[in-house]
């Protein structure tokens, strides 16, 4: 059955009339069946880690909109969270952690071969969705790539520009090389963790990427995504991975080849018809149109929906949203896409 999974052919390099789609997000809060659900787990951390109803609302956008394929339900900061950092979530602001930012932060923390105990839960919820997934949607897992999740690490909290982040490398390198070694052998174990639990493909999100200019993208997105790609492969030939390494520009040329992904999510800051010349040209690309359309609907999400089917149409895609759907979409505008890409 698997061969026959839309998103694994797509992931193989086949071209498909219809591409497939999932929504980056599409478990979440612009959903009331989402928000019932959360409400009975009692906050969001609780939700990551009930494996039932992690893998509920997993479910819960498949049986509503059929899409090719399920994101398992988690967050990124999972990893900092099982490393022993404490973490929490404050309503309408989003994370906080405790911060690492010198040598005694980071002796706190625990080795990458530690935290699956913590992350049972989310193997737990792979297992239970590789049973109740109708047969032809692919199962995706994911992490945070060990840039985006560094960021949080050292300033406590997402920031408009990383700063904390940059600052710490420029200031203290051994401390901010130390953590990135740390969180990509992290990410490297608990993908492989998840892949042998069910997931079929897996996502590296790195949703900060693009505030690395110049030689520090290549050192601190693309290598360490190099070096997680590797040694993935080197456990699971056959299991393909997406690489998102948001707001990257012109350095989404060539990302596929020098990583060894086997497909490039892409941002709506750029356009359709520029990645299928200067990336689809490389192989499997997703994405992008913006989530604002879900949002706001009506025909300039046709247009822009078929415009993005149509740039993509000459090679191996699947379709998906530039970003992460936002809470306040209609539940409506997503059939509505949905309807257009396989219509």
């Amino acid at each position: 059955m698997a061969e026959q999974k839309k998103l694994l052919r797509a992931l193989a390099g086949e071209t498909q009339a219809i591409p497939p789609i999932w929504m980056m997000r599409q478990a979440g809060r612009y959903l009331p069946e989402y928000r019932a659900t959360r409400a009975q787990a009692g906050d969001f951390l609780s939700l990551c880690y009930n494996s039932e109803l992690a893998a509920e609302v997993t479910l819960q956008p498949i049986r509503r909109y059929g899409f090719d394929a399920a994101i398992m339900f988690a967050d990124i900061l999972l990893i900092p969270d099982a490393l022993g950092a404490d973490l929490w979530f404050v309503t309408g602001e989003g994370p906080r952690l405790s911060t690492v930012t010198s040598q005694a932060d980071l002796d706190k923390l625990k080795g990458a071969d530690d935290i699956h105990d913590h992350l049972a839960p989310i193997y737990e919820t792979l297992r239970i969705l590789t049973r109740e997934l109708p047969q032809e949607t692919a199962l995706i897992g994911f992490a945070g790539a060990p840039w985006t999740v560094a960021t949080y690490m050292i300033a406590g909290r997402g920031t408009p520009d990383q700063g904390p982040a940059h600052a710490l490398k420029q200031e203290n390198q051994p401390v901010f090389d130390a953590l990135m070694d740390l969180l990509t052998e992290s990410t490297i174990a608990y993908l492989s963790m998840q892949i042998e639990a069910g997931a079929e493909t897996v996502k590296l999100f790195d949703s900060w990427a693009g505030s690395l200019k110049g030689d520090d993208f290549d050192k601190y997105a693309l290598a360490p995504a190099k070096r997680i790609i590797s040694a993935l492969k080197a456990k699971h030939p056959d299991v393909p991975i997406i690489a998102f390494p948001r707001e990257a520009g012109d350095k989404y040329i060539g990302f596929a080849k020098a990583t060894g992904a086997d497909c490039v999510a892409l941002d709506n800051s750029v356009s359709a018809t520029w990645s299928a010349t200067h990336v689809q040209s490389d192989g499997c690309v997703q994405g992008n149109l913006a989530s604002s359309h879900m949002v706001t609907g009506g025909q300039a999400l046709v247009d822009e929906t078929r415009e993005i089917v149509k740039a993509f149409s000459g090679g191996p895609h699947i379709f998906n949203l530039g970003h992460g759907i936002t809470p306040d979409a209609d539940p409506e505008n997503v059939q509505l896409m949905v309807d257009t890409v396989r219509s």
